[in-house]
């Protein structure tokens, strides 16, 4: 049986996060990867944005650790010269009775101590985006967006570098709880071949399927398992270049932030994602989805021609809430919850899991060091 002093879950730009963070704090690490490179599944399959924090209620772990975690990226990004831009984005108010609501995400944001937003009128988000139709809108300079597949080899390289190890196709199928260990059950998806690992911490950064993973250790109490709901979210991309600079939103909409606008590094626009409530795993796009889209993207770009979208990819999020229920908050389970000594859980880590990722690595690891 191999023997290691923490094994991290997940091979996702917050497992990549932590594993960096606990290497730098002198913990033997290993990442346990089960496809066959880093980041497949939600890291990579989303719009590419550091949020600036800004929806979310205040006190709750998404506003804490969204607002210290933007800060926390823009300035690695500019240390290891990942790929980025402070673009700025502007939330927009399509018609009279949507501006009550621009001043209620102005308030919020500002109770999360997000001070930078400016309220502006039709004529000025005119001037800054002139293709744009809105009767107000709010800017939000500190919004910016991120090459996520750089920002990742850079988390592997430094975890690398401070001794942790990668293990790809290699995955979980169980877990036990044992005196002062956790030993695992693992396969290898390449040869097939099982082994099993003994660790005296064990962090599920799992995604997708860190509810499953905790739910297959013997000795986890299954009270403690929330509820999991899937929210794949579609893509697409339009064939003319967006004569837009700032990354567009329309008001929240239930499960979502809306079909908006976001750009790549290259300028080139994707429009999403929607909210389809699935219970699989499937990332086709089902182009007839775009008929939705041409409505939604309209009531803020009118000019979008006829038949320019074309399904672009989609992602899927791991939502700890359903349809017509409020937004769940992150929740990182440690001893203090399920009285498991060295385990600590990360469910339901969507949006704004990667803006919040070196944050997430900081709180996991101040709570693995508390129980050296």
């Amino acid at each position: 049986m191999e023997r290691v002093d923490c094994v991290i879950a997940g091979a996702g730009v917050v497992g990549l996060a932590i594993a960096r963070g606990l290497a730098a704090q002198g913990f033997d690490a290993l990442i346990l990867e089960a496809a066959d490179a880093i980041g497949t599944e939600t890291s990579s399959r989303n719009s590419e944005v550091i949020h600036a924090g800004i929806y979310y209620p205040q006190g709750s772990l998404k506003a804490r650790l969204c607002v210290a975690g933007r800060e926390m990226l823009y300035r690695y990004c500019a240390e290891r010269s990942i790929p980025h831009r402070r673009c700025g984005k502007l939330i927009v108010a399509t018609d009279d009775a949507q501006e009550p609501v621009l001043a209620n995400i102005r308030a919020n944001a500002e109770a999360c101590g997000l001070g930078d937003l400016r309220f502006l009128s039709a004529a000025k988000a005119h001037t800054l985006e002139p293709a744009l139709h809105c009767t107000a809108a709010l800017l939000s300079p500190s919004t910016g967006i991120i090459d996520s597949h750089a920002l990742m080899l850079a988390l592997l390289g430094d975890a690398e570098e401070g001794g942790a190890m990668l293990s790809l196709n290699t995955r979980i199928v169980s877990g036990r709880i044992e005196a002062n260990r956790i030993v695992l059950h693992t396969t290898s998806t390449g040869s097939g071949e099982d082994f099993e690992i003994a660790t005296s911490r064990l962090v599920n950064a799992a995604g997708l399927g860190a509810v499953a993973l905790a739910g297959s250790i013997t000795g986890f109490d299954r009270r403690f398992l929330p509820g999991l709901r899937y929210a794949k979210g579609n893509y697409f991309s339009v064939a003319t270049r967006a004569p837009f600079s700032h990354l567009i939103y329309p008001v929240p909409e239930p499960g979502g932030l809306g079909v908006h606008l976001t750009l790549d590094l290259a300028g080139t626009a994707r429009f999403g994602p929607d909210v389809e409530w699935t219970d699989a795993l499937d990332y086709r796009v089902d182009p007839t989805r775009g008929t939705r889209f041409y409505a939604e993207i309209r009531k803020y770009w009118p000019e979008l021609a006829d038949g320019s979208l074309q399904p672009a990819y989609s992602g899927i999020r791991p939502k700890l809430s359903g349809p017509g229920e409020a937004n769940s908050d992150f929740v990182i389970q440690d001893t203090g919850t399920h009285g498991i000594s060295g385990l600590v859980n990360l469910f339901g880590i969507e949006s704004p899991g990667l803006t919040s990722s070196l944050a997430i690595a900081e709180h996991v690891t101040r709570i693995l060091l508390e129980h050296r």
